[in-house]
């Protein structure tokens, strides 16, 4: 009889959602790890059989699950002035008189401090990899923040060449492009791959067509993937139109900017021609439900998700800003995915919890271009791991995991997560650094930054 290989850790007698390519969810399995990688998946006496762990973990509690990719999150500029900006303000005002003042006041401390509040809330929630809008400034000191905490990231700079304003990110067309090849250049690969640059632009009407064009060369140079932000609202469509005499996906499609390595954020007014050109270069979306929502960009009347989805495009989920959806638990967006369109089409089969749930694990996968290494619980990939705790109201009774997971869980739930191996929460509790201080920082930062804003507290109920 052959003895048992060593690893790392083992969850054994567990319900474990795998989302390979069976969709199997096993019960009584197990789930072993060594090293960074999931070394088995399956029956909990087999995985015993074969291998022994240094820690084992009871699992009869949990239910296990990949983590989430959310695939747009701000975790520079927002987290710690969550919920300032009024809630009645439409998309310009918005973005234009709130957003880019209060990204302009962070210093270097508070940028790092930002990211880690927002890294904490994703993996105490069950989201184990990210991609961000673009660090606004000091790109060093988030990612020092991240690599300290423990979460998987695609990170790049905050990077325009258009707007005036603010001034403390003005950039010209070449420190633009000099701004990108250098972070991708300095970030391709740390922490083993944990932490990657990627080739982002802030997109909208920001870009000049030579930044739009370096920075698809950037990320095909690198081999790394591009991202930025596209027509949310009328102001995009209607400006490319002013200035190009066409829809932004048109014109990016004739500049070469798109392609499967790409990754638009939002993309509520688009028109079907868009759509056409979407699903011919392979590119993914990353629809933020709760922003499309808060901000009242039309996203129930004329948004697309179920015709992109039809075609084949990759639809992905992110939850944006802090003072746009104003939380980053994957699990909400993802039970909004999934209610939204049934309403808005009178039609219970959108969007069913199972193809939510695959959108909010392997279709952040794709859109990030790391279907090898994340989004299921399979042999080879990535040891990112989550335990939900199911001796819980929310989760009782468990008849149907799908339909738990998505429509009566959520991130409150989580109980311990694992990225590349590493336990980076236990028992509620980050594991990597002082959560406490963390809270406590993040509570006098917001208000020293809210102050030197100079923007009015707009809060409706007054303080006394």
């Amino acid at each position: 009889m052959t003895q048992p290989q060593p690893c790392d850790t083992i969850i054994t007698s567990s319900t474990v959602v795998t989302m390979n390519e069976r969709r199997e969810v096993i019960a009584d399995g197990a789930v072993a790890m060594r090293g960074t990688e999931i070394v088995a998946v399956g029956k909990t006496a087999d995985v015993r059989r074969d291998w022994e762990g240094a820690e084992t973990i009871d699992g009869r509690r949990f239910v296990v699950t990949p983590g989430l990719v959310n695939t747009h999150i701000h975790i520079t500029g927002e987290p710690l002035t969550r919920g300032y900006v009024p809630d009645d303000t439409p998309f310009e005002e918005n973005v234009f008189m709130w957003l880019c003042p209060l990204y302009s006041v962070y210093t270097e401390a508070e940028e790092r401090l930002s990211g880690q509040l927002a890294a904490a809330e994703m993996l105490k929630s069950g989201t184990t990899t990210f991609l961000e809008a673009g660090t606004v400034r000091f790109v060093d000191a988030v990612v020092d923040g991240l690599v300290e905490i423990g979460i998987r990231a695609r990170i790049g700079r905050w990077v325009w060449d258009i707007p005036p304003e603010p001034e403390v990110y003005q950039q010209t067309t070449d420190q633009a492009i000099a701004n990108l090849d250098d972070t991708i250049a300095k970030y391709r690969n740390v922490a083993g791959g944990r932490i990657q640059a990627w080739s982002i632009v802030v997109g909208h009407t920001t870009c000049t067509n030579e930044l739009w064009q370096a920075a698809r060369e950037i990320a095909t140079r690198h081999q790394t993937g591009l991202s930025f932000h596209m027509s949310p609202a009328a102001m995009d469509p209607d400006g490319f139109g002013q200035y190009f005499g066409r829809r932004p996906f048109e014109h990016l499609a004739d500049l070469g900017v798109l392609g499967p390595d790409t990754i638009a954020t939002h993309c509520v007014h688009v028109n079907d021609a868009e759509l056409k050109i979407m699903a011919e270069t392979g590119m993914s979306v990353a629809h933020c439900p709760t922003t499309a929502l808060k901000v009242a960009y039309g996203v129930t009347q004329i948004g697309k998700m179920p015709e992109m989805a039809a075609m084949g495009i990759n639809v992905a989920i992110g939850t944006d800003g802090n003072n746009a959806s104003n939380y980053s638990d994957m699990y909400r967006a993802t039970y909004l995915v999934a209610g939204l369109f049934k309403d808005a089409r009178r039609d219970t089969n959108i969007f069913p919890a199972e193809q939510a749930y695959e959108m909010a694990t392997l279709g952040g996968a794709r859109g990030l271009n790391a279907r090898v290494e994340i989004g299921s619980l399979e042999v080879g990939k990535k040891a990112d791991v989550v335990l939900h705790d199911i001796d819980r109201p929310e989760w009782r009774p468990l008849l149907n995991v799908a339909n738990q997971l998505v429509w009566s869980a959520d991130g409150r739930g989580v109980h311990t997560v694992f990225v590349d191996g590493r336990k980076v929460v236990d028992a509620y509790r980050l594991s990597t650094i002082d959560e406490a201080a963390l809270y406590e920082q993040a509570q006098a930062a917001g208000e020293a930054i809210t102050r030197r804003s100079g923007l009015p507290d707009k809060a409706k109920w007054p303080r006394v």
